[in-house]
């Protein structure tokens, strides 16, 4: 037990100096890779090789891998490298010392005959146990020398924003206040370089200057810096800043619920014509919010559902606020969501999706008075995602939907027993309820305002109607215009255009040759 509990600690720390080695040649192979970035004139897919990397070992950085990037990458004339290292607030890694091992010689308890006992047999032999221990030891792989970054490589602008960026992911992870600071320094810090290979990481260190103001800082300061920003980007052609600023100042606006001066901004502002796939996220899930918002409910759940569709798959945070807005949106426009839509994922999922499984099951019976429960009950949890405007308006559907429920079960019901059942306080209306519900066509009745009674009229057969064949028609004209547009398109070529002049060759030639063959056909005769 003893020896395998040993095996089991030499085990971990190899494995965790594994993992340090990999961190930081995971950062010096992206200091070459900004290298080369440079070379190539701002060639995009060195920077986001970089990005990803970076992603990939972030929850690996330590304060003293930090310290030791720094001390490797980053030239003595960088004027931030001695504030970069004291944010990072570790030591540098001391250089381990190799000794060479000395074998230990145990002595062998012989008989007095020279030879083991029948019982000393059973006694494990020390020196054996040195020999595997010295195997082990030369099986085990040296790690091999790392390939620090060179003079030139040190000097370069993009490894200080990429230190920058190091700085302020290890800081805002941990929770740290003083990434507001850090990121504002960043961010005056890069404005000195006017390089294009340097676009990305602009964008990036931005990012953690609005996340870092809104988790220890007012938002609203960093506006006017977004603002300029933007026009920066603009003016460059710089589409990557483009993108990033405007989710970023759409995101600033909605934290602050100024939907007119975020839908103001989203329809002067010009979209990049190359977007990246999370930038596009991003947008339309604002978008989804900010027409969801203006009552334009259709375009809402579009927008929404086009973002979870084009979601990464790691992104569990992002992709459980779009099912809530998701949800709502849907209960606003009268459908009702699959429950399998809102149980999936299990534990923290299911959990943070529980509220608006209650309130769909409020809205799907009519109740009232669930409604109002299931609303107070979880009154902080519709704040903090913004979705208590919807909430709200989720009343008039569920009193709409209790109507309909007793107008199928009831031909005539006194406006009385249609409060008390909708659970109506006295200060509603509730004839003008019931006749606004009328005229909007979601029951089919009628009142008697003098008897203060409802009549339901009877259900017709929706199959004795012309519906089913206007129905059909429209499907069958939309096979045809289908059928048509494809003819046309394998008829004609695309734009118009006239055939080059390689295939009227072609066809002369081959009118030729046919005129040929009559000719010799005529010969023969």
């Amino acid at each position: 037990m003893r020896h395998s509990g040993l095996s089991d600690t030499k085990t971990d720390v190899a494995e965790s100096q594994q993992t340090d080695v990999d961190v930081l040649d995971v950062l010096f192979a992206n200091v070459t890779l900004l290298d080369k970035s440079v070379a190539s004139k701002g060639e995009p897919r060195f920077v986001a090789k970089v990005l990803r990397q970076t992603m990939s070992c972030r929850a690996n950085l330590t304060p003293h891998k930090l310290v030791d990037f720094f001390l490797a990458a980053l030239h003595s004339k960088v004027p931030t490298k001695d504030a970069l290292v004291a944010l990072a607030g570790g030591e540098p890694t001391p250089t381990p010392v190799q000794t060479p091992a000395t074998p230990v010689k145990s002595p062998t308890r012989r008989s007095a005959r020279g030879k083991k006992t029948p019982a000393e047999d059973d006694v494990p032999d020390a020196s054996a146990e040195v020999s595997k221990a010295e195997d082990e030891a030369l099986r085990t792989p040296i790690p091999r020398p790392r390939a620090k970054p060179t003079p030139m490589q040190t000097l370069l602008p993009e490894v200080e924003a990429y230190a920058h960026l190091l700085v302020l992911m290890f800081l805002t992870d941990n929770g740290d206040a003083r990434c507001v600071q850090a990121s504002i320094d960043a961010a005056n810090r890069l404005k000195v370089f006017n390089r294009r290979t340097m676009d990305q990481l602009d964008a990036r260190v931005l990012f953690y200057v609005s996340l870092s103001h809104e988790k220890h800082a007012e938002l609203s300061d960093v506006r006017s810096a977004l603002l300029a920003s933007l026009r920066t980007s603009a003016s460059r052609f710089d589409e990557i800043g483009q993108e990033s600023s405007l989710n970023m100042l759409l995101r600033n606006y909605l934290h602050y619920n100024l939907y007119e001066q975020a839908e103001k901004l989203r329809s002067k502002a010009t979209l990049p014509a190359s977007r990246s796939n999370q930038q596009q996220c991003r947008y339309l899930y604002y978008l989804g919010r900010i027409r969801a918002i203006q009552l334009e409910y259709s375009e809402a759940k579009e927008c929404l559902q086009m973002a979870q569709r084009k979601a990464p798959k790691f992104a569990r945070g992002f992709t459980l606020e779009l099912s809530k807005w998701i949800t709502v949106v849907q209960l606003l426009l009268g459908e009702i969501p699959d429950k399998k839509d809102l149980t999936y994922g299990g534990g923290v999922t299911a959990a943070a999706l529980r509220p608006y499984l209650d309130l769909a099951n409020a809205v799907r019976l009519g109740d009232l008075e669930k409604f109002r429960v299931v609303a107070g009950a979880h009154e902080h949890v519709f704040t903090c995602d913004k979705t208590t405007n919807l909430v709200v308006r989720l009343r008039r559907n569920v009193i709409r939907v209790g109507l309909r429920r007793i107008s199928l079960a009831y031909t005539k019901i006194h406006l009385t027993d249609v409060a008390s059942k909708l659970g109506l306080g006295k200060d509603d209306d509730v004839e003008w309820v019931v006749a606004k519900a009328v005229r909007d066509g979601g029951i089919d009745a009628m009142i008697d305002h003098d008897a203060q009674i409802m009549y339901s009229k009877d259900i017709s057969d929706v199959y004795g109607t012309t519906a089913p064949q206007e129905a059909f028609h429209a499907r069958i004209a939309f096979c045809l215009d289908t059928h048509n547009e494809a003819v046309v398109a394998m008829r004609y070529a695309a734009g118009g255009k006239t055939p080059a002049k390689s295939s009227r060759k072609t066809l002369n030639d081959a009118d030729a040759e046919e005129l040929v063959m009559h000719i010799l056909d005529d010969d023969e005769f």
